[in-house]
């Protein structure tokens, strides 16, 4: 006797797998940091709208929601605000959350210190190193690694 069932034909498979692709990727948390000097965190999307903060250059933001000449974002305190697109860049930066994190020469806790960071100073993300460590590079271009739990604005 043959089971009732639903039947999938190639065409159809490719296009469930892709869909459920297209729908991870979605989820992704993206990053922005702030590129002027100083940039201003609004209520509402809108230059007439109620401004709450003013934030520092390379303070990194989380990504909610893009319109087009405005992002939704949320800081590493959980805050949301709408900042203007202009006003930021991709490149990744990352905030010290740890009251002092050490940065290493290598992504081991065993490696030697090359220096350390103190909380709520943003240093450049040169990317994540599987393991759970953080290439970084300091503002005087000293670079090593430190550890993902420590920071906030990393992938």
């Amino acid at each position: 006797m043959k089971q009732p069932g639903i039947k999938f034909s190639r065409t159809t498979f490719v296009l469930l797998l892709a869909l459920s692709v297209i729908a991870s990727s979605a989820l992704a948390i993206e990053y922005v940091s702030v590129s002027d000097s100083n940039a201003i965190l609004y209520e509402t999307p809108s230059l007439k709208g109620k401004k709450l903060f003013v934030i520092n250059r390379y303070t990194p933001l989380e990504k909610v929601v893009s319109l087009e000449n405005w992002l939704k974002v949320r800081d590493s305190s959980g805050g949301m605000a709408w900042i203007e697109k202009r006003a930021v860049s991709e490149k990744q930066y990352v905030v010290v959350r740890a009251t002092t994190a050490n940065v290493r020469q290598e992504p081991d806790e065993k490696s030697p210190v090359l220096f350390q960071v103190s909380q709520n100073v943003a240093i450049e993300s040169l990317g994540v190193n599987g393991g759970g460590w953080i290439k970084a590079r300091h503002m005087d271009g000293s670079s090593g690694y430190i550890k993902s739990i420590e920071v906030w604005g990393a992938e």
